[in-house]
């Protein structure tokens, strides 16, 4: 058997009703399938997310599929336990609810032929609103949805920017120079929020002196069901970013923490200018969510909290 090339890991939870899409989506990649192997990594699901993953690998006997029980809650646990699972040099990390351009994998091969001096790698995300997008939905609140589209070429990230949770890719060497995911921001624990374990990853990885990419053409839909998008799920969402960012600049220092909690104070305040601007502007439905997901995350980041 020829060793496969890239390990995808998609980490799911109680998302059964997605999961089959984004498998589908990786049986119909451009390359070889020898090329490939795809770790479902099962985050202690009460659905039939089990069942179904079984089905899907008995029927597709051509593709390289295995299925990984991670009981300890939180998608952190579960994408360190996909890559342990991990054979190939290069992993990349998808969510359940994300569906894979064709040339996916295609794309990310070759970026990393072309780019030996990258140890990570993000691309596009769009959204896949279903019915449509909402009339209230703006750039400045998409993030919410793992909306990114950071560049229209090939170039490296910020110092204060990194690729997505839905589609990120990184060397598995260097995953485990920095010992993967701290479980500290283990992600979703049960309807408990702790997000951002991405952004610490890549921080991480970059303060090993490591570069880290984005390309425009390695693309996924997140599939976002509207009517989902309310109000309550919005705030567990935005608050998860506050609790995410309350953890990550502890772990740093007191004084990160506390400049954190300014800098989330200073974008309210853009955020309540910038929600009289949509107003005058004659789109006032756009205005509220862009203030309220600045509330909602300065609430998650200031409240103490416990698993």
């Amino acid at each position: 058997m020829r060793d496969v090339s890239i390990s995808v890991i998609i980490s799911s939870y109680n998302r059964a009703d997605y999961i089959l899409q984004a498998l589908d989506s990786l049986y119909n990649q451009s390359i070889p399938k020898e090329k490939y192997e795809i770790i479902v990594v099962d985050n202690n699901s009460t659905d039939n997310t089990r069942q179904l993953c079984e089905q899907y690998i008995s029927s597709h006997p051509d593709l390289k599929v295995k299925y990984v029980l991670e009981k300890q809650q939180g998608s952190s646990f579960a994408r360190n336990a996909g890559a342990v699972n991990a054979k190939a040099p290069l992993i990349t990390f998808m969510d359940d609810d994300a569906v894979a351009f064709t040339d996916f994998l295609e794309r990310i091969l070759a970026f990393f032929d072309m780019h030996p001096e990258a140890s990570g790698l993000g691309g596009r995300i769009i959204p896949k609103y279903i019915p449509e997008e909402p009339k209230w939905m703006s750039r400045f609140v998409s993030s919410l949805v793992a909306n990114l589209d950071y560049s229209d070429h090939v170039t490296e990230f910020s110092p204060t920017r990194y690729p997505y949770e839905p589609n990120m890719t990184v060397r598995r060497d260097d995953f485990f120079l920095i010992n993967g995911f701290d479980t500290t921001i283990p992600g979703v624990v049960g309807k408990l929020r702790i997000c951002g374990e991405g952004k610490e990853f890549f921080f991480r990885l970059k303060n090993k002196q490591k570069r880290v990419f984005y390309d425009p053409s390695v693309k996924v839909h997140h599939i976002v069901e509207v009517k989902k998008l309310t109000p309550e799920y919005l705030d567990r969402i935005a608050s998860g970013i506050g609790r995410g960012e309350r953890v990550r600049t502890k772990l740093i220092s007191e004084n990160a923490y506390r400049m954190k909690i300014l800098e989330f104070i200073y974008k309210l305040g853009g955020s309540v200018a910038l929600g009289a601007w949509y107003a005058v502007k004659g789109t006032p439905s756009k205005s509220w969510p862009v203030i309220r997901f600045r509330i909602d995350a300065l609430k998650g980041l200031v409240q103490p909290f416990k698993l």
